[in-house]
Parts: structure tokens; sequence; C-alpha cells
């Protein structure tokens, strides 16, 4: 599944960055953090069109559900046709869109405070960037916050894509109803500190590749 999450990764945010400098230019009095977000958005949607096929498959697969990708193909058609390749896509928007919002939205934010904050110590200089220290905290800041709050619905989506009985319900609500009736409120935060600290680091290595990628890319037009 290693290039279909790259291809989603880039879809995600280089659609992101496209929605959100259009946004910019189309809504200039509005906050910028509402922007970040419907951006996030509208990103996220078009990177998880392209992933939930492959993230179908890997979790059945992971679930012994089916021996090979194969048979996992055959099997998904078989049984239910093009919309099986789709089974949790609602669960996955449900848990992807808020932690892209979150993961986005804190990291613009971050980012804007620490850039104030060096432009007010060096009032002479207008063009500041982040340094890759400081893009790593925000990353960090980012990845933290929002692994965290988006664990409840990470939880739904695995129950979700691997529930091949039906006994979630088949919908997000049915399966919180299913998950709060079996183990109470922290049947939702269950795998949150695994969680956090698998999606954490990987968060902040990319956020300091991706402020070293824009800062090459403006540099060079």
């Amino acid at each position: 599944t290693t290039t279909p999450t790259y291809t989603q990764r880039v879809l995600t945010f280089g659609s992101y960055e496209i929605y959100k400098q259009a946004l910019l230019k189309k809504f200039p009095s509005t906050k910028p953090a509402f922007i970040y977000a419907l951006a996030a958005i509208m990103g996220d949607v078009t990177g998880s069109g392209w992933l939930c096929p492959s993230e179908v498959m890997k979790q059945q697969l992971q679930a012994g559900i089916y021996p090979s990708m194969g048979e996992a193909i055959k099997g998904i058609w078989k049984k239910n046709g093009f919309k099986g390749f789709y089974q949790g896509f609602t669960g996955g928007l449900a848990r992807d869109v808020p932690f892209r919002v979150a993961q986005l939205t804190t990291f613009e934010i971050t980012k804007s405070i620490y850039l104030r904050t060096k432009r007010n110590k060096n009032s002479s200089s207008e063009d500041v960037a982040l340094s890759s220290l400081e893009a790593a905290v925000c990353g960090a800041a980012a990845g933290s916050f929002s692994a965290a709050i988006t664990n409840p619905l990470d939880r739904i989506k695995t129950l979700m894509m691997t529930d091949t009985t039906n006994a979630y319900g088949g919908s997000v609500l049915a399966c919180a109803s299913k998950i709060l009736k079996d183990d109470g409120v922290g049947g939702f935060f269950a795998g949150v500190v695994p969680r956090v600290g698998y999606i954490a680091p990987s968060v902040c290595i990319f956020f300091v590749t991706y402020e070293f990628v824009q800062q090459k890319m403006k540099k060079a037009e």
C-alpha cells in the first residue's frame, strides 16, 4: 500500500495548496483559519477518493479475511461490486477530514504565530521563513493534537472496514453506538497513545520537508 498512500498524500497536500491559494484570493476578507479548514476538507476528500479502495483491501488482508490481494479484489467485487471498495468510506472521511482540518489548521496557525514573532524581532526583513527546527515544532504540535482528537473516529473507521458480518450496523452512528454500549467512552480512545506516538513524529518530519520544498519553490518563482 506504499504507492497508493504516497499518491494520496501528493493529491491531498497538492490539492490543499491549490484550494488554499484560490480561496485566499477569492475571499481575502475571510479569516485565514476558515480558509485553511475549508481547503483541508476539499484536499482530503480529493485524496481519500483515491486511497479508500486500497485501504479496504489492506484492512481485510490484515484481518485474515482474504489470503492475497487478488483474492481480496475478486471477493470484494463478487460480494458488493464497485461499492465494496468504498466500504467504510464515510467512516474514513469522518475520521480523516477532522484529522486533516486539525492538522493543517494547527500547523498554519502555529506557523503564522512563529512568523509574526520573527517579523517583530527583525523588523528590517519582511521575507521571513520557518527554520527546520521551527517547522518541526509546528509539525509536532499539529501531529499530536490532530492524532489525539481523532482517535475515536479512527477506531470507528477501522471497525467499519473490517466488519464483514455487519456487526457494527454499517454506519458511523451505529458503529459508535455499539462501541459505547460494549466498551463505554474509553472504547473510543483505545490505542490513543501508540497512535499519537506513531503519527506525531511522522507529521513532524513531513512538515519539515513540506516547508523546505515550499521555500525552494517560492525562491524559484
